[in-house]
């Protein structure tokens, strides 16, 4: 059917979205966060046969018409020229008169004081850091301050009891000397830090349920590595062959199987827990630290995986606190209002914490755990864990003048 002459056609094509923004989060640290210069598997590259799939940002696309302003006709004064508002108007006016002093003329209406202009108070500039982050559609950076803002609810679920006063057979010095094993595990097998992270906590959260004998914590530990590494979608996860191995085969295929269905079980396949690691990561964006800077923090956030003290702290909160004393180390400045405003903490908060880090820093309770001085003592880890601890005194003076 003909179109009528002034018919206007509609176009249907939208214009496509362009994708701007900046690298992935731990792009920078890729060939540091879990293997060494050594390692014979090099570094996964990216792909970006995904680029354009993404929702992230969607087309506005201008639609309707403006409405016309419709302006409301006047309507037509009226003139009453009556006798009584007339004699009224007159009376008024005589009255006025008789108030005004004779040879005076009258005064000029006082004009209003001018408004008190508000006093501008200028807060602390808070940087947006997760602006320009938008190209890589893994990286999830438009979410990501509500992310992390639902990872922190979400501590209070996890927060764990005193559970060591339960455990008939197992002291802390067996867990410490587990999760020394485990940092072990997790360097042979060259396996994610986040795996590392969320192992132990599934050990501790298992543990919190279920009185254990000692024979079996090894059992714990290794099937805990398994399961965390399906959840973090390792690129080579280990099979369940190889955790028979590197156990001396003390358990059979069947006890490591039967674990994996407990401890899921136990926490009733909840195991989206919140970590230290991902935290510190989300921190050091916010300093713009260096990953020299980065490595000192996680060195010093590592090593509170072995201390049971440390099990029951709020991994924001224990990740700020390693973040702050890595920096003042390095004597990068204080925590700045960005760091306050991404990490809901303020410095004062952290004091406390810091110091304690920095004593364990200072004074290794046990010399038979060194697994992970001896992973960041690597030239991959540019030494950290030879970096001299800050006097507890000078630290002292520094914190009190933040």
């Amino acid at each position: 059917m003909p179109l009528p002459r002034n018919a206007k056609v509609l176009s249907a094509k939208q214009p496509r979205a362009s994708m701007v923004g900046h690298a992935a989060e731990n792009e920078e640290e890729n060939s540091h966060s879990k293997r060494f210069m050594s390692s014979p598997q090099g570094g996964p590259k990216k792909r970006s046969a995904f680029g354009d799939i993404t929702n992230a940002h969607k087309n506005q696309v201008a639609a309707g018409k403006k409405e016309a302003v419709k302006v409301a006709p006047q309507k037509a004064q009226r003139t009453c020229v009556a006798l009584g508002v007339a004699k009224n108007n007159e009376i008024n006016l005589k009255k006025s008169m008789k108030k005004t002093p004779p040879g005076e003329a009258s005064a000029e209406p006082k004009e209003d004081p001018a408004p008190e202009e508000p006093m501008i108070v200028e807060l602390p500039a808070v940087e947006d850091v997760d602006k320009d982050q938008l190209v890589d559609p893994y990286n999830n950076s438009v979410y990501a301050k509500e992310i992390f803002e639902y990872m922190r609810g979400r501590e209070e679920k996890f927060m764990l009891p005193n559970y060591m006063e339960t455990q008939p057979d197992i002291s802390r010095d067996m867990r410490a000397i587990l999760v020394d094993w485990m940092v072990e595990v997790q360097q042979n097998f060259e396996l994610n830090h986040e795996t590392l992270y969320l192992s132990v906590k599934l050990v501790d959260h298992y543990l919190a349920e279920v009185e254990t004998m000692r024979d079996k914590l090894q059992l714990i530990g290794s099937t805990a590595i398994l399961i965390a590494s399906k959840f973090e979608q390792e690129r080579c996860p280990p099979c369940v062959d190889d955790f028979l191995y590197i156990c001396d085969d003390a358990y059979k295929r069947d006890e490591l199987l039967a674990m994996e269905a407990s401890i899921l079980s136990t926490l009733q396949f909840d195991i989206n827990i919140p970590i230290a690691y991902r935290f510190l990561r989300r921190f050091a964006r916010c300093a713009r630290a260096t990953i020299e800077t980065l490595t000192l923090a996680r060195f010093l956030c590592e090593m509170t995986l072995q201390e049971y003290d440390y099990a029951r702290e709020r991994p924001s909160k224990l990740a700020a606190s390693c973040l702050l004393l890595a920096l003042t180390m390095k004597n990068l400045g204080g925590w700045t209002p960005t760091l306050e405003y991404y990490s809901g903490y303020c410095a004062q908060d952290l004091h406390p914490l810091v110091r304690r880090l920095n004593f364990l820093l200072t004074y290794q309770p046990s010399d038979k755990l060194k697994a992970v001085r001896s992973k960041y003592s690597n030239g991959a880890f540019f030494e950290v864990a030879k970096v001299t601890p800050m006097d507890m005194l000078k630290l002292e003076e520094i914190l009190k003048s933040c």
